[in-house]
């Protein structure tokens, strides 16, 4: 396990935004804000809690806060694995950030990932059942399964392998897999069937989550099932990550990354910068940017939050106006004011009309992107607008003239 990470004797006008997903659940949001209080104890500065959805404060209030007390942030991911949001929808608030606070230095940090300090975490977790179940593994065949939420982005379950694997190496298990509750495979109800066939003495479940929420729960049944249908093998599910202190060391070392510049993420096997088989269609900055404006504008609505889950109150379609140095000066400005003056006009247009960062076409704007259509206009004027807003967003029917790529 890494050592404790401390704060230089010479920082004094720094903090930390410790950025979790949200939830409906106000316990879970509340792990976040724990967290947020030791690790503060831990660095000796500030640090505050932000949600990328369903809680308060989002990323920007919270950016918007700190401003007013340091010149440098450094946010740091409480996020397990880097899909969607570490790799597109934080990205996206930190520029936006950066745009509305061109005085403050943002860091952006890395997801917690692979790390020694969790693989302790797990092993522990692991012991813990054990001892429920009475079986010890130096003398008992004991097999683990380590068990995730499962993700659409190959690089996150890639991430789920690699800790099962390094939790078996020098580790006296007799194996250990990785599994997931949902979207990808293999699912854990297939896994520990598998494992049944090798007659092991028992099974440790353990759910890879932070919190104890509605997936956690998913997965201690799904563990309790298996024990009850299958009655010569002992199985009992573990306890999620929770607010365990090491997680306080995996924290420091991803500020400390942070703020140095020294961050790692791996986009060789990103989808979002290689093509990969079965990911084509992912492969793309602009693609992946549209998503996250999208995902934005779902969650904008934070104060009326209801019951279902992850229900989405969102606009039929996102406009996203590139208003960077080149396309502001071509006139961005004018362009957004006048779209979204003709939405507010039109009696059909249901759609959400916000600024964005460079969108990559520098020299060809004003560029106007329309998601989920993927459709990119160019070179587009102020009395351009209201054609865009009576053909394409009342109607669905794309100005061609104005077309100037589709994705």
């Amino acid at each position: 396990m890494s050592e404790a990470i401390t704060a230089p004797d010479t920082l004094d006008d720094e903090a930390v935004l410790l950025v979790g997903h949200g939830s409906r659940r106000e316990k879970s949001n509340e792990q976040v804000r724990d967290l947020a209080v030791e690790l503060e104890g831990r660095l000796g500065i500030p640090v505050d809690a932000a949600f990328l959805e369903l809680a308060e404060p989002a990323i920007d209030e919270a950016i918007s806060g700190l401003a007013r007390a340091v010149s440098q942030v450094s946010v740091v991911h409480l996020s397990l694995f880097a899909a969607s949001h570490v790799k597109n929808d934080v990205p996206l608030a930190v520029e936006q950030a950066r745009e509305a606070h061109p005085e403050l230095t943002i860091n952006n940090g890395a997801h917690l990932g692979v790390h020694p300090a969790l693989l302790d975490l797990l092993d522990d977790r692991a012991a813990a059942v054990e001892a429920e179940l009475g079986v010890d593994r130096e003398e008992d065949e004991v097999a683990a399964v380590v068990c995730a939420r499962g993700s659409s982005d190959p690089d996150a379950n890639a991430d789920v392998h690699k800790l099962a694997r390094l939790l078996y190496e020098g580790r006296e298990f007799s194996r250990v897999e990785a599994s997931f509750i949902g979207v990808t495979e293999p699912l854990l109800d297939d896994t520990l069937h598998d494992i049944a066939k090798t007659r092991p003495d028992a099974v440790v479940v353990i759910p890879y989550m932070l919190g104890d929420g509605v997936l956690t729960g998913r997965i201690k049944d799904g563990a309790r099932e298996f024990d009850e249908e299958y009655p010569y093998v002992d199985a009992a599910p573990g306890e999620p990550l929770g607010t365990d202190t090491r997680l306080l060391d995996v924290l420091g070392d991803r500020w400390q990354e942070a703020r140095t510049g020294s961050v790692e993420m791996s986009c060789d096997t990103c989808k979002y910068k290689v093509e990969l088989d079965g990911y084509e269609e992912d492969q793309g900055g602009a693609r992946a940017m549209l998503r996250a404006l999208t995902h934005q504008a779902e969650h904008a609505d934070r104060e009326n939050v209801d019951d279902d889950p992850h229900v989405h109150d969102a606009p039929e379609k996102h406009v996203a106006v590139c208003t960077n140095q080149t396309c502001a000066q071509d006139g961005a400005p004018a362009v957004l004011e006048r779209l979204r003056q003709a939405a507010r006009d039109s009696d059909q247009c249901d759609a959400r009309i916000t600024r964005s960062s460079c969108l990559g076409r520098c020299g060809e704007g004003p560029m106007v992107a329309v998601y989920p259509d993927g459709v990119w206009y160019g070179g587009v004027e102020d009395e351009d607008a209201a054609e865009i807003v009576s053909s394409h967003l009342d109607r669905d029917r794309i100005v061609s003239e104005l077309v100037d790529q589709t994705l």
